[in-house]
């Protein structure tokens, strides 16, 4: 099994998008997916209870939440035998043990960022935690930069893109700005399933992700590295 967790501690930055997109790509390609929200805001979990019965299915576990009377927290976070593909939607501002234990646990790092200088920023303060606190080169996680509501031809994205050249951290893809998230969001769907004809582009920039994984997972074929794997409880 593998763990993605999207990970930045700007607030804003499309965690959720990112997230949410994912696991319904990885459904669709037919694995077993489930999406863990750690958000107290519950986005993630709002856009799955919104996601109609007839697309691939997603288990999902409102994380933020403590458990019920009369249940343990490893029961709540307990996940089908089936699972190729966890997903981890995380806040804004992690930090501490939160922070270097989530890292720990997790096999790819996602960060999601804007095209703003403040987002710009934080980010790089959030990447030198992730090197230095999370210890991610020294753990062999995999961490990958998801450029986010890219405008084409822009003064922003110029800025952006030399930003992003000084980050020793692979730009796994770039999602442009566009209300097709936004459509998908609002219906449980990712935005590969949308039924519209202008998708080739944002399809296109999750295959890109989807293609990294796949390459990470064979770099652990042919290296012989062991798959994370762990008790849900330990989340």
């Amino acid at each position: 099994m593998h763990s993605v967790i999207v990970m930045n501690a700007k607030g804003g930055c499309g965690k959720t998008t990112v997230a949410t997109n994912l696991a319904s790509y990885f459904a669709n390609k037919g694995y077993g997916t489930s999406l863990f929200d750690f958000d107290p805001q519950g986005s993630s979990s709002r856009w799955l209870r919104e996601r109609p019965e007839q697309h691939a299915h997603i288990h999902g576990i409102e994380a933020f939440r403590q458990p019920p009377a009369g249940m343990t927290r490893s029961w709540q976070m307990r996940l089908p035998q089936d699972t190729d593909f966890l997903v981890i939607d995380t806040p804004a501002g992690f930090s501490g043990y939160d922070f270097e234990d989530r890292v720990a646990k997790a096999d790819i790092i996602l960060v999601p960022v804007l095209p703003s200088s403040i987002d710009m920023h934080s980010t790089a303060d959030f990447v030198r935690d992730l090197l230095l606190l999370g210890k991610v080169r020294s753990l062999n996680k995999q961490v990958g930069i998801i450029a986010n509501r890219i405008r084409s031809r822009t003064e922003s994205e110029h800025k952006h893109e030399r930003f992003l050249d000084k980050l020793d951290i692979p730009v796994v893809a770039r999602l442009r700005d566009t209300q097709n998230y936004v459509r998908a969001a609002e219906r449980g769907l990712g935005v590969h399933e949308l039924d519209q004809r202008d998708l080739a582009q944002d399809i296109a920039a999750w295959d890109q992700i989807n293609n990294w994984v796949e390459q990470i997972d064979q770099q652990r074929i042919i290296t012989g590295m062991p798959e994370a794997r762990f008790a849900t409880s330990s989340w």
